[in-house]
């Protein structure tokens, strides 16, 4: 007998209606689907048109083409510890100590998200969702290395209950979850998400105590080139345009090589899973306002360092394109790209207190997005009306 078969004679009646766990069927639900495919179909009537895009390949997909990020993003941890002390302990043992510094912060957002996920379902008695595994590993991803673990539970949970499950649960929501967990952070604790030593973690991986024998090196600074923007000090020979690119910068784990950014992207691109007009528009618009603003100001970083800086490649990329919390008409989609984009950089330049304004910038489309999508809509029946009565 097949496994598969094996599960659905003897296990699956006890979770079934009237079975002895039948209250936990969501849960059984949840992790028998994820393992195999299941057998019943939506329908027996009727004509039915399928693609091969369904949720669970949307999310794998945005998984796999996290991965680069994810990975340079362990290593510079690393990197910019050994900077900060003065050493060197090479390119291996650098993203070991990056990825044992992360590894919590995923554990916590994964227990918390999905067990509250997994509680409302058991009451509904609905299926799992699946767009958390995505939520799950962006959140660890888009915060500063030395966010408390408890902390990143209190955001994770308020932004399931309040940015997602209030509204509806998966594909309902409004905003994007991960970004309402990281505006949750900024906003009630401002300390322990800006300033100069929250992005270079110098202490042990598993909390930033100093290490015994170790102290930081005289003149090295742990700000963020944003950071360094918004208060005037940054210079260009301190953090070349390559190094932005690369990613051999303070910041988010995930957000300081837009090469990896970039890769991520081509996969995302090929399989169709994101919007090539929302990701092209972003940028754009990003490009056309950081050169108003350096035609202004000689201070201001070139276009290509607004671009590369910060979360601003990888909002444009994995969360302004989520298809739940943006535009679904085409040219909405170009609109509300170059809205985000123009955001950004405003926010960026003008609000010293949030240097980083991609994020921000994103929630802002994500509110506008449906008005821009009945504006479009509106336009176009009116053009076939007229068209029409000529």
């Amino acid at each position: 007998m097949k496994l598969n078969d094996f599960i659905e004679e003897k296990i699956a009646p006890n979770f079934e209606k009237g079975g002895k766990y039948e209250k936990f069927w969501s849960i059984y639900d949840s992790f028998h689907t994820f393992l195999f495919v299941p057998r019943h179909t939506a329908g027996r009537k009727g004509v039915q048109v399928h693609d091969s895009v369904d949720s669970k390949r949307v999310i794998i997909m945005v998984i796999l083409a996290l991965v680069p990020a994810l990975l340079f993003g362990c290593w510079n941890v690393g990197y910019q510890h050994d900077l900060a002390l003065g050493i060197n302990d090479g390119w291996f043992m650098q993203f070991l100590y990056g990825f044992g510094a992360f590894l919590p912060k995923v554990v916590v957002s994964y227990v918390v998200g999905l067990g509250i996920e997994m509680a409302v379902a058991a009451c509904k008695r609905e299926e799992v969702a699946e767009g958390f595994l995505a939520t799950g590993l962006l959140i660890p991803m888009i915060v500063p290395v030395n966010t408390p673990l408890w902390m990143i539970a209190v955001a994770t949970a308020f932004s399931v209950v309040f940015a997602k499950e209030i509204f509806g649960g998966t594909g309902m929501n409004i905003f994007n979850p991960a970004l309402i967990t990281r505006a949750f952070l900024f906003f009630a604790y401002p300390k322990a998400m800006s300033g100069d030593n929250v992005f270079v973690r110098t202490g042990n991986w598993w909390n930033n105590d100093p290490i015994e024998g170790t102290t930081v090196i005289d003149g090295f600074s742990g700000a963020t080139p944003l950071a360094q923007v918004a208060d005037g000090s940054f210079d260009a020979a301190t953090y070349s345009t390559m190094d932005a690119f690369l990613g051999c910068i303070p910041g988010s784990i995930a957000e300081t090589s837009t090469l990896a950014i970039l890769l991520g992207a081509a996969l995302l691109l090929i399989t169709k899973v994101a919007s090539w007009r929302i990701m092209l528009s972003v940028f754009a618009g990003g490009a056309v306002m950081s050169a108003i603003i350096g035609a202004c100001s000689e201070s201001a970083p070139t276009v290509a360092q607004q671009l590369c800086l910060g979360g601003f490649a990888f909002a444009a990329v994995f969360m302004a394109t989520d298809p739940v919390t943006g535009c679904r008409t085409n040219t909405g989609k170009f609109i509300y790209g170059a809205f985000i984009g123009v955001m950004a950089i405003i926010i960026r330049m003008f609000n010293t207190g949030y240097p980083e304004g991609a994020m921000m910038a994103v929630l802002l489309g994500n509110a506008v997005a449906p008005l821009i999508d009945y504006y479009v809509v509106d336009a176009n029946i009116n053009k076939r009306a007229k068209r029409v009565k000529a």
